[in-house]
């Protein structure tokens, strides 16, 4: 009597197996798990040089990776509508923590205030804004039903902006760019009057020369913004960074200098480079050839981001799904383009490459929600 039902229960569960993206899954594992691997041939000769174990970032990156692929399976499992019920209550511990993380609870280092410090190990609130801000958004344009008088719209706004403002504030203007973006992509995303988008736009461009004129921004956030321009101006300063990432990219020429080889990587040339210059350790390293392999990756991932917010069954996670590729779409472009020189240096960490477990937990995070949102609606229309 019992084989029938669990012969149906084996058969449910692989209907329910079939319907998640394998691709989209494989492509972030594998991306991972190559950024592993980069983190390690970026700081292994620089921690021998100390006499340190060159396994150190190696283990922690790895521990960041395990615990990142959990919560991708753990979230892509859960269905996102019920997540969806508590959208207020994620956005609303997302402002809380940002808050707390600027009082004396919070932890400095090098003039930035970012860190909560748990044992050996450091937890950075602002990784996980988008997802407050996105889920925040996202309830609260569900519940229009999409109608928006110019009031939900100011009220868009201040919830994507007081998330942003407090991470500035670390400072952080890397993240608060892309909580920016996000916001922009879901009024996009939700309908709201292209007369409405057009006045925005025009308000932020004033906003932004308004920030840079009455000098809110710190001088060194300036000069690393605008260093792109012309990097031969402050090669002693903010231009610094920037030549040595273009050198480290260039030597790599087609085929690279070969995995943990090249000078300026082993000899620590390019500073941040296992954080915000990881792409340089990749291009000199592995070339144009492994370079263009790690975008082509990445190029899959967004194209299947697209096809499940495409997809999705309803408002909610067609806006849930918008909101991460665009933080992981806007993500590679601006952390390679500032690598190259083609975009200011702002400090936005390379999607699941660059080191650091609270971005490794917050990119694997929305990956696993467009999984999430992707299997429900196969289910739904098959």
């Amino acid at each position: 009597m019992m084989r029938p039902r669990s012969a149906s229960r084996r058969r449910e569960l692989l209907g329910e197996l079939i319907r998640y993206d394998f691709l989209l899954a494989a492509m972030t594992l594998g991306v991972g798990l190559f950024g592993v691997l980069m983190v390690y041939s970026a700081t292994r000769g620089r921690l021998l040089a100390a006499g340190i174990s060159p396994h150190y970032y190696l283990d922690r990156q790895g521990l960041y990776y395990v615990l990142g692929a959990i919560v991708m399976l753990v979230i892509a499992a859960i269905d996102y509508q019920k997540l969806f019920h508590y959208g207020y209550l994620i956005y609303a511990a997302t402002v809380l923590a940002l808050v707390a993380v600027l009082s004396p609870v919070g932890s400095s280092a090098l003039g930035s205030q970012r860190w909560f410090q748990l044992g050996p190990f450091q937890v950075q609130p602002s990784e996980f804004a988008p997802i407050g801000v996105i889920f925040g958004l996202a309830t609260f344009v569900d519940s229009r039903d999409g109608k928006f008088s110019p009031k939900d719209i100011v009220k868009m706004l201040l919830m994507g902006g007081v998330p942003m403002v407090l991470v500035i504030k670390q400072p952080d203007l890397g993240t608060g760019i892309v909580i920016g973006v996000c916001t922009g992509i879901i009024l996009v995303m939700a309908g709201v009057p292209g007369r409405y988008l057009i006045a925005l736009l025009v308000l932020g461009i004033v906003g932004v020369v308004g920030v840079i004129d009455l000098g809110l921004l710190k001088h060194y956030q300036l000069l690393r913004l605008l260093s792109f321009l012309n990097p031969s101006a402050q090669l002693q300063s903010s231009g610094y960074n920037l030549a040595q990432a273009k050198i480290a990219v260039g030597s790599g020429h087609l085929f690279g200098t070969g995995l943990f080889k090249g000078s300026q990587t082993n000899l620590a040339y390019v500073p941040s480079q296992q954080t915000d210059f990881i792409f340089t350790a990749v291009g000199e390293q592995l070339g144009f050839v492994g370079s263009s392999l790690l975008v082509a990756a990445y190029g899959i991932m967004v194209w299947r981001l697209w096809r499940a917010m495409r997809w999705a069954k309803d408002l909610a996670g067609t806006l849930l799904v918008a909101g991460g590729m665009a933080w992981i779409g806007f993500s590679v472009f601006e952390n390679i383009g500032m690598s190259i020189g083609i975009m200011p240096i702002t400090g936005i960490p390379l999607p699941l490459v660059s080191y650091g477990g609270s971005a490794m937990l917050a990119f694997f995070a929305v990956t696993g929600l467009a999984l999430n949102v992707g299997r429900q609606r196969l289910r739904v229309r098959p």
